[in-house]
């Protein structure tokens, strides 16, 4: 049963967050949704691919974090050994909410924080001070709270990277196939990359759109991320 609440400076005066990066805390994931505004970090570590979200007809980017389910590469003991975590990733346990209200007569949608109180990060003891000793909100609690608006605005924006790359089919199919140092093989399938040569066929007009909205340099910052597989494999390979 899910056991999400709405965060509360009194509910939650002693809650803390244990921000270790650990499998014992959910981290043993092989890919986490991403979004463009973090893009530039998230390249340089970790290829950026794309998942088709068939129930809400569209795709969304994604990064790579191993070659099979439940495999995150990137931990080590407790550490997560990258420069760069991304965001889906440090917001955990929080997560947004809407509440409903009126001003004027007229409703407003509200984005609130809200927190998963089952999650194995909550402690009394030990972790990350979510309030301060008088009900302040803790530097903490304003870095979660700046991961979560970025992924908020992220949903929206990645809703038209994704119509665009359609509209013009710009993406395509792969398929990875990795032999590994002991003998054994196996295909990564799944999901979606850049289709280069239609990109490059694109007129001026659907390339000045693309870039207009952003979306041309986060094509190209997907394209360079691809280079990352080597890195997932040789961290694979080092497992073995």
């Amino acid at each position: 049963m899910i056991n999400h609440a709405l965060l509360d400076n009194v509910a939650h005066k002693d809650v803390r967050i244990i921000t270790t990066r650990s499998a014992r805390y959910g981290d043993n994931i092989a890919s986490i949704s991403v979004f463009p505004s973090e893009f530039r970090r998230v390249q340089a570590e970790y290829p950026i691919v794309f998942r088709e979200d068939a129930s809400e007809g569209h795709f969304e980017p994604v990064a790579l974090l191993g070659l099979e389910g439940g495999e995150n590469l990137f931990l080590e003991d407790e550490t997560w050994n990258a420069r760069y975590v991304p965001l889906m990733i440090q917001r955990q346990p929080f997560l947004i909410g809407f509440q409903q209200h009126t001003e004027g007569g007229v409703p407003v949608r509200e984005a609130v924080i809200h927190i998963d109180m089952d999650s194995p990060r909550i402690s009394e003891s030990e972790g990350e001070a979510v309030f301060l000793e008088h009900g302040g909100i803790s530097p903490y609690l304003e870095h979660v709270t700046a991961a979560l608006k970025a992924i908020n605005e992220g949903h929206k924006y990645n809703r038209g990277f994704s119509d665009a790359l359609v509209q013009y089919e710009l993406l395509e199919p792969f398929t990875l196939e990795v032999g590994l140092n002991d003998g054994n093989k196996f295909k990564l399938m799944g999901f979606h990359t850049i289709h280069e040569e239609k990109l490059n066929a694109l007129d001026g007009d659907a390339l000045a759109s693309l870039h207009s909205n952003g979306y041309l340099e986060h094509i190209y910052m997907t394209m360079a991320s691809i280079a990352n597989f080597s890195v997932l494999i040789q961290k694979k390979n080092e497992r073995l």
